[in-house]
């Protein structure tokens, strides 16, 4: 009985609070308020400029642009993976930029795993872990991707292409 209750009060905390909670500094200077975002699907990706999965960049900006209006993407910086996003904030928007032509939010660069996880990453990894969804944090441009009622319902694989069957069919 002690287990079920414990149990029940972790998977309680692990759901508390939502995705619209959250305002994270944006690359731009301006800050990402994820509750603007509410009746739109929201893809949460961490990206990192010298990776191999870095081209996928050009796919979430077609896929970005192709749903704008009921999907959002937010990229994530961060250099948690073989040290792949050294860059400081200006560095990492001119790179996206003009290499990729990025239009859409990217945050500040953050950890996504760790001892220092940033809290929006630890919240979805906790929702993911009790949804029973896999963790896509492995590597660089693991996705998430939210409802739009704020509810976690896929993660994808680093390797999985933004404009894969995969993905698509949550979209259309």
């Amino acid at each position: 009985m002690k287990s079920l209750f414990l149990t029940m009060i972790i998977a309680t905390t692990l759901t508390a609070g939502s995705i619209y909670d959250f305002k994270v500094a944006g690359l731009d200077g301006t800050d990402i308020d994820f509750s603007k975002y509410k009746g739109q699907k929201i893809m949460v990706v961490n990206t990192a400029s010298f990776c191999g999965n870095t081209p996928q960049y050009k796919d979430l900006e077609a896929l970005y642009e192709k749903y704008k209006g009921k999907l959002v993407i937010i990229g994530f910086p961060a250099n948690n993976f073989g040290a792949q996003e050294p860059g400081t904030g200006n560095e990492i928007k001119e790179f996206c930029t003009k290499n990729y032509g990025v239009t859409f939010p990217m945050a500040e660069k953050v950890s996504v795993k760790g001892d220092d996880v940033a809290p929006i990453y630890k919240y979805l990894s906790e929702q993911a872990a009790a949804k029973g969804l896999a963790d896509p944090v492995k590597w660089n441009f693991g996705k998430f991707l939210i409802d739009e009622k704020g509810n976690l319902v896929a993660t994808f694989s680093p390797k999985t292409q933004p404009m894969s069957e995969e993905i698509l069919k949550w979209l259309n």
